[in-house]
């Protein structure tokens, strides 16, 4: 029996080959490589996104993406911008009334990608919303959004950032705008990045388990009007080490680095805070750290050890707090052209 089919032409040849992945060489078997930018075959990240499988890699070119939204489903996927950063521009569109791209769940990195101008009808608009699994951001940048990142609270979940720049938080009647906010997983780290100029919300808000902040810039400016630039508001296991804090005369909050607020800590709760540099740019007042004792566990340890406090300002680390080698100082006069 003969088969009736017809055969393909060239065209439609053609147009499956223009639509199918990138291999990568030497790495074929560990997945595919899809190609997303201005004349290639896909121009749209979320076309990429609905073709890509587990494993998959997708390489955006630079060039605006504006309205361009996804919501990220593979157990693992891996998303870097070629070049200057691909910058995606909410333009008024959002994935599920909660950011530009949301993380479903699984084991997601992003490499170069810049996202702005997020908003929601809620108030709660991110460049991304991180449901849950394993995230991995690098040199990424977040830009008047509603929420830089925000994040769910699933304690097996875990959220990993270095060379990133959190920006520009936008005026948000009836919510507050966080550049960065951490819910109740069990894993943060933030590494060699920026966060700067807030607007009544905080710089970086933390409620996991364990946060390790190092070696980042923390900086309000002279006419940013941030909350705390660091809240830690359930406590848990907090190293805060080698990062600048600059408070902005115009603060919403005169207290920089906030432990333990809220009165719901997890069940084990100790805070490092070591060879830090604070500069407290307002007139008088203002506390580099407060430790709210009265609200967390009696067991519960502080070390504050070899930081610079520049500026006016206390720290007031609870009753069974350390203070080792911290040095007051004032604020450094700025160069003229700085």
């Amino acid at each position: 029996m003969s088969d009736s089919r017809p055969l393909p032409t060239r065209r439609s040849l053609l147009a499956t080959a223009l639509l199918l992945p990138l291999a990568r060489p030497g790495l074929a078997h560990a997945g595919s490589t899809w190609r997303v930018g201005p004349g290639e075959a896909i121009t749209r990240l979320a076309d990429a996104v609905r073709r890509a499988g587990d494993g998959d890699t997708i390489e955006v070119l630079s060039g605006s993406y504006r309205g361009d939204v996804v919501v990220i489903t593979q157990r693992r996927l891996r998303i870097v911008g070629i070049g200057e950063a691909p910058v995606f521009d909410a333009d008024g569109r959002h994935a599920e009334g909660k950011a530009i791209w949301v993380v479903r769940d699984g084991d997601v990195q992003i490499d170069n990608i810049a996202f702005r101008g997020a908003r929601v009808p809620d108030g709660n608009g991110a460049g991304i919303r991180f449901q849950a699994g394993r995230l991995q951001l690098q040199r990424c940048r977040f830009t008047d959004n509603q929420m830089g990142l925000l994040t769910g609270n699933q304690v097996a979940s875990e959220l990993h950032i270095s060379d990133c720049h959190f920006a520009d938080a936008p005026h948000n009647p009836g919510s507050l705008p966080h550049l960065l906010y951490v819910g109740s997983i069990g894993r943060f780290s933030i590494r060699g990045s920026v966060l700067r100029q807030g607007n009544e919300g905080h710089l970086l808000k933390s409620r996991a388990r364990e946060s390790t902040i190092v070696g980042n810039r923390l900086d309000d400016g002279h006419d940013g009007q941030a909350s705390y630039e660091i809240d830690l508001p359930n406590g848990g296991i907090a190293r805060v080490e080698g990062n600048t804090l600059v408070q902005s005369p115009l603060t919403q909050n005169a207290v920089m680095l906030s432990y333990g607020a809220e009165r719901r800590p997890w069940h084990e709760n100790r805070l490092v805070v070591q060879d830090n540099t604070f500069v407290n740019h307002l007139a008088t007042g203002g506390v580099f750290v407060r430790v709210w004792a009265d609200r967390l566990p009696p067991d519960t340890t502080v070390l504050s050890r070899g930081n610079r406090l520049l500026g006016p300002g206390a720290m007031e680390l609870g009753p069974s707090g350390q203070s080792v080698d911290d040095q007051h100082g004032p604020v450094p006069v700025e160069q003229p052209g700085n």
